[in-house]
């Protein structure tokens, strides 16, 4: 028996090279990643207490280590997972009060949380330079 049907060109199977995904699916993926990030910086904000209690020379190796540039980074690298983390979790809130699931509400409220993740990362920012 012959096959008269063509091999098809396009995937058998869904996968990332041919569908783009919904600006919620890839919030969700972030909201895990940063979940991720949120519970190493955790491990090392316990370390770092671990560090200052032993003393004035481990609390220095730690200050020196987090006064970095690359320290900087990843502190607020960590803030920013915070915050977003934080916004998506209010999303997450408000769904399980049944609503914003129709298509048009899950992107206006996706961009609303982009919204609000950016202006409390400003802010927060902002407090850090007047501070400092």
């Amino acid at each position: 028996m012959e096959r008269t049907n063509p091999a098809p060109s396009r995937p058998l199977s869904p996968h990332l090279q041919a569908y783009r995904l919904p600006l919620t699916a890839l919030l969700s993926i972030t909201h895990r990643i940063t979940g991720v990030v949120l519970s190493l910086g955790l491990v090392g904000l316990v370390l770092a207490l671990f560090a200052i209690a032993q003393g004035p020379a481990a609390y220095g190796a730690v200050h020196a280590s987090l006064s970095s540039p690359w320290g900087g980074v990843v502190l607020w690298a960590w803030i920013a997972a915070l915050i977003f983390h934080l916004v998506h979790g209010v999303r997450h809130l408000f769904w399980d009060t049944g609503r914003g699931y129709s298509l048009t509400s899950l992107n206006r409220y996706a961009l609303g949380e982009l919204a609000a993740a950016l202006v409390l990362f400003s802010a927060v920012a902002l407090s850090a330079t007047l501070l400092s």
